[in-house]
C-alpha cells in the first residue's frame, strides 16, 4: 500500500511541475496531462524492472554504458562529416538512442552469464531467478503418460505448449480416420488433466517460425528461445536436438530407467507366451513390457516356469532378458514332493445291504424228505 501512494505521489509531482514550467510549448492542462502521462510510463516502467533479476540489471547498466560511449564516438564521425542542421542533430540523436537501445538488450540477455557469488558480499546471495520451461511434443501429449508423471509430483515449473503443437493435435483428432480421431482427442484429454495439476503452470505460446516448416525444428527453435527443455519420446527428435544443444526429457529413457534391476543367476517367474526365433527358446514378458528370452523353454508356450536369468541386455529400444529353463531341476522338484493317495471309504453294512444267500445241496435235501 505505501509503494502505490509512493507511486501515485510521483505521478501528481510530475504532473504539476509540468503544469507550472510549461516545458511543452503548450497550454498549462495539456502539459500537466503529458507530465502526468510520462510519470505513468516511468511507474510502469520501475515495475517491470522488479522481476528482473540482478544480473540482467548490471548487464544492461553495462551494455548501455558501452553503447552511449559508441554512440558518443559516432557522433564525432557525423559532426566532421555532414554540415550543420537538422539532419545532424536527427543522425545524432538516432545514433544515441540506437547505440544505448542496442546494448541495454544484449547486455540483459547476455546478464546471466555473469558470476555475482564470485564477487562476495551483498552478490553472494543473489538466487538464481531463471524459470525451468519443458516443451511438450505432439507425441508425447498423444502418449498420455506424461499426465502419470505431472500427478505424481515429479514434474514441476512451466508447461510450455505451442500453438503448432494444439494445431497438430487438432488436425490428428478431426481426421477421417478413427484411430488418429482418437488419438487426437485423447491428446486434447491429457492437456485437459495437466491444467488440473496444481504444481504446473500451463503456458500456451504463440511464438512460431515461419521459416521454419517441420513442427520437430519448430519445437528446437523455441527450446532456444526460451531456454528450455523438450518432453518428448520421439526417438529421431531428441537425437537431433542434442546435436544442436538443446536439452531433452525423453519419456521412454525415463520408463526404461525404472523397470526393474535383473541380475544374473536370480530366478524368476514368466509365462511363455511364444516362440522365439532361435532353436528351442520361448519367450515371455514383464508387466513392464520387457521382453525375456528362454532357452529349452519352447514346449512349454502356455505355461508359466521358473527361469534362470543367465544374462541381460540393454539397448536403445529398451531392456531384454536372457534366461535358461533347467528341466531336469524342474522335473526332480516335482519328482521330491510325495504324493498322498486319497483315502478308501469303508462301506458299512446297513440293512439293504444284506444279501439272501441261495440254497445249497443239503438244504434242498431236507426240503424233499
Amino acid at each position: 500500500m505505501d509503494l502505490i501512494l509512493v507511486r501515485l505521489l510521483f505521478v501528481i509531482v510530475v504532473a504539476v511541475t509540468c503544469f507550472v514550467i510549461e516545458p511543452f510549448g503548450l497550454t498549462r492542462n495539456y502539459d500537466a496531462g503529458v507530465g502526468a502521462v510520462i510519470g505513468a510510463a516511468i511507474v510502469v516502467f520501475e515495475w517491470k524492472l522488479r522481476t528482473v533479476s540482478l544480473k540482467r540489471l548490471i548487464g544492461a547498466a553495462i551494455g548501455s554504458f558501452l553503447g552511449i560511449c559508441g554512440a558518443y564516438l559516432f557522433a564525432l564521425v557525423i559532426r566532421n562529416s555532414i554540415p550543420e542542421g537538422h539532419t545532424q542533430s536527427f543522425l545524432q540523436i538516432l545514433v544515441m538512442l540506437l547505440m544505448a537501445y542496442v546494448g541495454l538488450i544484449v547486455g540483459a540477455n547476455k546478464g546471466d552469464l555473469l558470476n555475482l557469488a564470485a564477487l562476495g558480499g551483498i552478490f553472494g546471495g543473489e538466487k538464481q531467478g531463471k524459470k525451468s520451461y519443458k516443451i511438450l511434443d505432439t507425441s508425447v501429449i498423444i502418449d498420455g503418460r506424461i499426465a502419470d508423471i505431472a500427478e505424481t509430483g515429479f514434474l514441476d515449473g512451466i508447461i510450455v505448449t505451442p500453438q503448432f503443437v494444439l494445431r497438430e493435435l487438432q488436425l490428428v483428432a478431426d481426421s477421417a480416420d478413427s484411430l488418429k480421431r482418437n488419438r487426437g482427442r485423447r491428446g486434447l484429454d491429457i492437456l485437459q488433466r495437466l491444467q488440473k495439476v496444481a504444481t504446473l503452470t500451463i503456458q500456451i505460446v504463440e511464438d512460431d517460425f515461419p521459416a521454419v516448416r517441420e513442427v520437430d525444428l519448430k519445437l528446437i527453435e523455441l527450446a532456444k528461445l526460451y531456454e528450455g527443455k523438450i518432453i518428448t519420446n520421439d526417438f529421431n527428435l531428441n537425437k537431433v536436438a542434442q546435436l544442436q544443444g538443446v536439452e531433452v526429457l525423453n519419456i521412454n529413457e525415463l520408463a526404461n530407467s525404472l523397470k526393474p534391476i535383473v541380475l544374473p543367476g536370480e530366478t524368476m517367474r514368466v509365462f511363455i507366451l511364444k516362440e522365439g526365433k532361435e532353436y528351442n527358446q520361448g519367450v515371455a514378458y514383464l508387466d513392464d513390457g520387457t521382453m525375456v528370452v528362454v532357452d529349452n523353454a519352447r514346449k512349454m508356450i502356455g505355461k508359466t516356469i521358473d527361469v534362470s536369468v543367465t544374462s541381460v541386455l540393454q539397448t536403445t529400444a529398451g531392456k531384454m532378458i536372457f534366461g535358461k529353463w533347467d528341466e531336469r531341476a524342474a522335473y526332480s522338484r516335482q519328482a521330491a514332493v510325495p504324493v498322498s493317495a486319497p483315502p478308501v471309504p469303508v462301506p458299512v453294512p446297513g440293512p439293504a445291504a444284506v444279501a439272501v444267500a441261495a440254497p445249497g445241496p443239503l438244504e434242498t435235501k431236507q426240503s424233499t424228505s
